[in-house]
């Protein structure tokens, strides 16, 4: 009877955060999350895998994730251990950390942008830091 339970526990399922198009969140700690996909408004502090950020949608806060699709806007401090690609429509301001970057035609980029560093083994720093 034990033999389902594990199997369960192994197949999770990803867990994916939407903030609907007419959501507006403030003041919140998103954690244990694995997307999260932002149609509204949020204002938080993210620690993820994925940040997806729609056309209409706005993130302000503390993000760090692996990877980070832009086609709205983001205002704040953003780290990015993988890949960071901001879209046309995207708008990016703040403190933007990132180990690989595309931006396409017409995105916007403002701030204080810098590529994370590589240690000894070619790892990223935050890597090492983070986990």
């Amino acid at each position: 009877a034990a033999r389902p339970q594990a199997e369960k526990t192994e197949e999770r399922k990803e867990a994916k955060l939407i903030v609907g198009p007419d959501i507006k969140m403030k003041g919140v700690e998103v954690s244990d999350c694995d997307t999260l996909v932002v149609e509204g408004r949020i204002e938080a502090t993210l620690d993820s895998r994925v940040l997806q950020i729609a056309p209409h949608g706005t993130f302000s806060g503390t993000v760090a994730v692996d990877t980070a699709e832009i086609h709205g806007r983001f205002e704040g401090e953003l780290t990015v251990r993988k890949q960071l690609v901001i879209h046309g429509t995207g708008k990016v301001s703040g403190k933007v950390r990132y180990a690989r970057i595309k931006v396409e035609e017409g995105a916007e980029l403002s701030g204080e942008i810098s590529m994370m560093e590589r240690g000894p083994q070619g790892a990223l720093a935050a890597k090492r830091i983070g986990t």
